[in-house]
């Protein structure tokens, strides 16, 4: 929505001797009153996060369809004097949502209250600041307006006189470069500006300056050395007092060899660009195509190889089967949809390896960035409700709110549970912050949703860590569970909740972890079921359970993206009855030897020269997924009983504690093991998440008598009608 030059021309030259006249407090309280109204424009099409330093205050602008990367550092004008964070928002607000990119905005601190290098010092600070937080010198570029405009060049001008790196370009409107106002337009166009005098600018002048020379080159920036200077665009009203400031800015870059445009707009006044007049629509159009050429294009989405564990995903699925797992956190109040909507809109930008969609490539699958993110959606009739594939190519992972719950299910080429828990703890935190406007702190797995992505998130540590010996997976064929399958696809979920305390305390007791005692008292509940349905011993299978282990403990990996192996305890029902301690002790040693940095680079080793074998590489993909789907069924579910999966304490910042109230981490079951378990603790207590797809609870009840028998009770919910 733009103006009619002609209407706020005249609105303009109505108000001109007023302001004159007028206090500094109320020009101010004018100026304020403009952004407000400019940011209200675009309120719907941009997320606004503001931050706050020692000295000033400054504010994220985040467009909901962020297009482009990189961001832009807006250093807003009112000749040094006027203009708050709310005013820097307007025009903030604009660049955001026409540009399709990122905006931080600095409201750097006012004369005379803050005469110079106040500004200054501020505009450094905002520039480091977004440096610290990942984006490089080429990623950031400058844009303000009058005095604002002045300031860009000022900071680069401080940048290169500390050797420092300089941004990617300068966007500067109407600048004031020239404190002394001595240049020809001060004084040809006094009758034609409708919007600045002179004496007003005199006025801010002395404000800021306070005694420094207005020849300072970090005050009047047309004084200074310009070689060097990054890519300029910079507009100006061919009826404005500041023209010349203008064109000598100009002039000086291109003579010291610097790129630059200026664009002068006929008729038009001291910053017109701000007011989106409908006649100067091409202005805008200029700044997209500079920001296009200097900070970054249209968003060119990102893609990844499938990691090396996630290439039998897309392989194994079957027409009603996908490999799924879901992480949950239920807050203390029912979730506000809108709301998490705009978290998830912000969240996606921040991991662009788990925001994708799975594509077919000739000879591998790969991951392809999203455009934009996925819609919330409503729960289905059960947890991790079948997702046909199709809808994986679309999006491979999905948000599901339902009443107090935030849910994600992710499919498991694109990431393992560390990630997702990185991921949902992340959201929740952009929701909360969003909700309630909470300061949260980066840590407990919680990252900046302000930051840059890191390219260490981004990788495959499989190749990085695999090793120079293979190491072989030959196992034995484990005991398969087996029921009446549900219909339609239903899955049972059982959760049993303990006291994470207790749980401690009887591992201890047992002188094992506690992944690896309920590891043995599951394997103790398969044993006692197998004993009940195969009485002759002989025929009797072993139990082994499937564990997953963190292979970021092992190895310095900061991946977002698979990076787990599998150890598969196992016990020999063959041999004869086992006490729970003796259960314990196979369990801890099996452990103990596997989990070892070269055992598992070895394994890893095997998976990876498998991937590089020269016959794969060429093979068709068509002809790829029949072959590695006849190996995952031959080696990948027949080698255990079910899968369980401990993701350990799950712990927050301390603002988010008091509204989550819990946690959830349920694996899907697998396309022939009826059976799998998640678990997860948080704030004292564990939630054991028993999922199947068949009628019979036989499992739980015999999970649940183990583990009283072990002196531990629990709690028990369950989904079934």
């Amino acid at each position: 929505m733009g103006f009619s030059a002609k209407l706020v021309r005249s609105q303009l030259n109505f108000f001109k001797p007023l302001v004159a006249n007028c206090s500094l407090e109320t020009i101010r309280k004018g100026q304020d009153k403009l952004g407000e109204l400019m940011e209200a424009i675009h309120k719907k099409d941009v997320i606004v996060r503001d931050e706050a330093f020692a000295n000033f205050e400054g504010a994220w602008i985040m467009p909901r369809d962020e297009r482009r990367q990189g961001i832009i550092l807006y250093l807003h004008g009112g000749g040094y004097t006027c203009g708050d964070l709310d005013y820097a928002k307007g025009f903030g607000a604009t660049l955001a949502d026409e540009l399709g990119v990122r905006v931080f905005c600095a409201a750097y601190r006012l004369a005379p209250e803050h005469p110079y290098p106040a500004a200054l010092e501020d505009a450094m600070e905002a520039y480091s600041y977004l440096i610290s937080r990942g984006y490089g010198n080429d990623s950031i570029m400058l844009a303000g307006e009058s005095a604002g405009g002045g300031l860009c060049f000022a900071l680069c001008l401080k940048l290169k006189s500390l050797g420092l790196p300089l941004p990617s370009g300068i966007i500067a409107i109407s600048p004031w470069a020239d404190l002394t106002a001595t240049a020809e337009s001060y004084t040809l166009n006094r009758e034609h500006d409708p919007s600045l005098t002179k004496e007003v600018l005199e006025f801010y002048a002395d404000c800021y300056a306070r005694g420094s020379s207005l020849k300072d080159p970090l005050i009047s920036p047309l004084f200074g050395e310009l070689e060097g200077m990054p890519p300029s665009i910079i507009f100006a009203g061919s009826d404005e007092l500041l023209l010349d400031d203008a064109k000598g800015l100009y002039n000086k870059l291109t003579a010291a060899l610097c790129e630059s445009r200026l664009i002068v707009a006929p008729e038009r006044w001291h910053a017109y660009v701000l007011y989106q007049l409908n006649e100067n629509e091409g202005d805008m159009d200029a700044i997209n195509a500079f920001v296009n050429k200097h900070l970054s294009q249209e968003r060119k989405l990102r893609w990844l190889r499938l990691d090396n564990a996630a290439k039998i995903y897309p392989a194994a699925r079957r027409r009603n089967w996908n490999n799924f797992f879901r992480l949950s956190a239920t807050l203390d109040e029912a979730v506000d949809r809108e709301v998490l909507q705009s978290a998830l809109d912000v969240t996606v930008r921040r991991f662009p390896s788990i925001a994708v969609r799975l594509r077919r490539g000739a000879f591998w699958y790969y991951l392809e960035q999203l455009q934009k993110a996925p819609r919330i959606t409503e729960e289905k009739p059960c947890p991790l409700a079948h997702v046909p594939f199709k809808q994986v190519r679309e999006c491979a992972f999905r948000v599901i709110a339902y009443k107090n719950r935030i849910a994600v299910e992710f499919f498991h080429a694109v990431t393992d549970g560390t990630g997702a828990l990185i991921f949902l703890k992340t959201l929740v935190a952009e929701y909360l912050t969003q909700k309630y406007a909470l300061s949260i702190p980066d840590e407990y797995g919680v990252l900046s949703r302000l930051s840059a992505p890191r390219e260490a998130e981004l990788e495959d540590s499989f190749l990085k860590y695999s090793g120079a010996v293979s190491a072989s997976r030959r196992e034995n064929t484990a005991y398969h569970l087996s029921g009446t399958p549900e219909k339609d696809g239903f899955l049972n979920l059982v959760t049993l909740m303990l006291d994470t305390a207790s749980v401690r305390e009887k591992a201890r007791e047992h002188g094992v972890s506690v992944t690896e005692f309920l590891c043995a008292a599951m394997m103790q509940a398969i044993l006692e079921l197998q004993a009940g349905k195969v009485r002759n011993r002989r025929l009797r299978k072993p139990v082994k359970v499937l564990v997953p282990v963190n292979l970021r403990n092992l190895f310095p990996s900061e991946t977002l993206r698979n990076f787990a192996q599998y150890i598969t305890p196992e016990v020999d029902s063959r041999l004869g009855d086992y006490t729970f301690d003796e259960i314990c002790t196979l369990v801890h040693h099996t452990m103990g030897l596997e989990y070892t940095a070269k055992l598992m680079s070895a394994r890893i080793a095997t998976n990876v020269n498998s991937e590089k074998a020269f016959l794969l590489k060429i093979m068709p993909l068509f002809i790829k997924n029949i072959a590695m789907k006849a190996v995952f069924n031959a080696v990948g579910e027949r080698k255990s009983c079910l899968c369980l999966s401990n993701l350990g304490n799950a712990e927050l910042p301390e603002p988010m504690r008091s509204r989550v109230k819990r946690m959830d981490f349920i694996i899907g079951v697998q396309a022939r093991a009826p059976h799998n378990c998640g678990i997860i603790s948080y704030d004292g207590t564990m939630y054991i998440n028993m999922i199947r797809n068949i009628k019979e609870p036989e499992l739980e009840l015999h999970f649940f008598r183990v583990l009283r028998r072990l002196g531990l009770g629990a709690r028990v919910e369950s989904n079934q009608p």
